[in-house]
């Protein structure tokens, strides 16, 4: 088979959805997205049953359709904050994007459970069936739109890098509710969000908190959820925790200083005030759900597991006993990519990382709009500069020098500011838009943040050239 199309879009995951539905929105593109799995929705279709979204649900998805509810939590730990959907309702989402959306177009096409091979656009490129090994060539007249440099790994499909002994029953978060009732203990190993997740539904469904043991391998800094509400109800709190993050990260000596900084202001949490977390993955928790972690029967921090044996835990600095029998839940996989970044316009190639952290698809959404308007690649990257993806809280200065580059770039662009004040994605800038000029008190939260930001570039830079560990 031959077929043409103006955009390829490798991966049809939330960025590329994101990327098409903006294009197809804001010009007569003709796209094509490609994925390896045989449904839209990228990782969502893979992962646990119990996940939900870190962040509010309304600057989730794509442009064109709200995700979110338009409530609030209305019970358990994050009662009262905006909604956070759940697995199942964003894989629905993700489909009714593809068939309500983008197909009816007439201007979108979806090849599912196929890959692209190496090829270069404008051209041919030849994108082989997973199963019939099929191949078709697809003659790209613009772009080639790579959506998957930054694939995430999930618990159901990543490969445990610890040894498991015969007899022991080590299964991902994805067999938790099917497999926990057969079991007295539950050891939970991995520190991340995924790990959160599976402590807080143990302790939900009714296990008492002696039956857990959590493996923490590196404690975690971790965003409050309560000053990151992009409500008009919640102004203040959240614009006002923005100028005080600005504050700190202006008056900060050292990263460690940074870090107590935001703990001081509330905008940062951890579950141990006693231990100095040394990650930073840009996790959002609430205190209600620290509160559960708090009770957790056993915390072992000896970092990672190096293997699994009947009774026994072996980790690097160290051998712990557990109870014979014990169900383990491997939460250990990694879902960053710390892929070195590469330029996102690059003539006929685009290449979707994020430039506004940790906003994958709002990223996706503003290289659409900027694909559709006038301007050299030179002048398009210059608000585009990719953010590298932090690790350890030593990468926050950078990650941030970079997120606030771009915003300055882009806060001076008449078509990119006028898309952000109407962007969902974005998530807070139309707030912003929405101040009446007569709201004196709002208005000097505004400049509290504009005044704050330039000192925190310049502090930044300093932070960040300095030694790690500092």
């Amino acid at each position: 088979m031959t077929l043409e199309t103006d955009y390829l879009v490798i991966g049809a995951g939330a960025s590329g959805l994101a990327f098409a539905d903006e294009l197809v929105r804001r010009s007569d593109a003709h796209v094509t997205l490609v994925d390896r799995r045989d449904a839209p929705g990228g990782h969502w279709n893979d992962v646990y049953p119990f996940v939900r979204l870190h962040q509010p649900a309304s600057f989730y998805g794509v442009e064109s359709i709200e995700l979110d509810r338009g409530d609030l939590e209305a019970s358990g730990p994050n009662a009262g904050y905006m909604s956070l959907s759940e697995g199942p309702e964003i894989v629905a989402y993700f489909h009714r994007v593809m068939r309500e959306k983008l197909l009816p177009t007439g201007r979108v096409r979806f090849v599912p459970m196929s890959e692209a091979e190496p090829g270069e656009a404008p051209g041919p490129v030849t994108v082989r069936h997973r199963l019939s090994g099929e191949r078709t060539t697809i003659t790209v007249r613009r772009k080639l739109v790579d959506a998957s440099r930054f694939t995430n790994a999930v618990p159901a499909t990543h490969r445990p890098a610890f040894d498991i002994a015969p007899g022991v029953v080590c299964v991902p978060p994805n067999d938790l509710p099917r497999r926990v009732g057969g079991f007295e203990h539950h050891v939970v190993l991995g520190a991340g969000k995924t790990a959160i997740d599976a402590v807080c539904w143990l302790l939900a469904q009714g296990a008492p908190a002696a039956s857990i043991t959590w493996v923490v391998p590196r404690d975690s800094w971790f965003f409050n959820r309560a000053k990151v509400q992009p409500t008009m109800a919640h102004f203040d709190s959240t614009f006002t925790s923005a100028a005080e993050q600005r504050e700190a990260m202006a008056a900060a000596t050292s990263v460690r200083d940074l870090g107590h900084r935001m703990e001081a202001c509330g905008a940062w949490l951890r579950v141990d005030p006693s231990i100095e977390p040394t990650m930073f993955h840009f996790a959002t928790v609430s205190e209600g759900e620290l509160a559960l972690l708090r009770r957790v029967g056993r915390t072992v921090r000896l970092g990672r597991v190096t293997a699994i044996e009947p009774g026994r835990l072996r980790l690097h600095r160290g051998d712990v006993e557990v109870p014979a029998g014990s169900l383990f839940v491997d939460c250990t996989a990694s879902a960053l990519s710390y892929k070195p970044p590469v330029p996102v316009f690059a003539g006929a190639r685009l290449t979707i990382q994020m430039v506004r952290i940790p906003q994958p698809t709002f990223s996706a959404a503003l290289t659409a709009f900027l694909e559709t308007q006038p301007g050299s690649d030179d002048e398009k990257n210059a608000c585009m500069r990719p953010v590298v993806m932090t690790d350890t809280v030593d990468d926050y200065p950078r990650s941030q020098l970079t997120d606030l580059a771009n915003r300055h770039a882009a806060s001076r662009i008449p078509a990119v500011r006028d898309w952000l004040s109407r962007s969902r994605l974005e998530g807070f800038t139309h707030l912003l838009a929405d101040i009446r000029p007569e709201d004196a008190a709002r208005m000097a939260i505004v400049q509290r943040i504009r005044v704050a930001s330039q000192a925190a570039f310049e502090n930044l830079q300093r932070l960040a050239a300095m030694p790690r560990g500092a």
